[in-house]
């Protein structure tokens, strides 16, 4: 069964996923790298996350494209808009899945049997609390057991 996170009351969902996926990413042991897709449902904020793990620490590199590139097969940190993409199907990529969006994913049975690891960021905007409400409540029907990070208290 997957293990389902939710990081609440995050104020910049972008700069989290950067935090967070630097903090994945160097918890892999050497030789074991975790592979990463970012899901976000809206273009202009892939394009902006894109830019951001280009420039957001000037020690730390994260390896990523998006999952149209050719590169995507062979890079750790894949970026996309859909859960289900006929490409995401292809690639070797399932260890976690971090959520970016407001929609519940279409074909929840099916993602949690490929990604062992969701986390849900769920920013302090009104209407992104209530869809990651709704989302939890979801997953909770389907007797997953949630976790709760709350970052209003970190």
């Amino acid at each position: 069964m997957a293990r389902i996170d939710f990081h609440s009351n995050v104020s910049d969902k972008l700069e989290y996923a950067c935090r967070l996926t630097r903090k994945i990413w160097s918890a892999t042991p050497a030789g074991e790298p975790v592979r990463h897709v970012v899901m976000v449902g809206d273009k202009a904020d892939l394009k902006k996350l894109d830019e951001l793990l280009w420039t957001f620490s000037a020690t730390d590199f994260l390896p990523h494209c998006f999952i149209e590139d050719e590169a995507a097969m062979d890079t750790p940190i894949l970026l996309t808009e859909h859960f289900l993409a006929p490409a995401l199907s292809q690639l070797p990529h399932a260890d976690v899945l971090i959520h970016l969006g407001m929609k519940m994913p279409p074909d929840v049975p099916a993602l949690l049997a490929r990604f062992p690891r969701i986390v849900e960021v769920v920013t302090i905007n009104e209407a992104e609390r209530l869809a990651g409400r709704e989302r939890y409540k979801a997953y909770r029907d389907l007797g997953h057991e949630l976790h709760n990070f709350d970052q209003s208290k970190a």
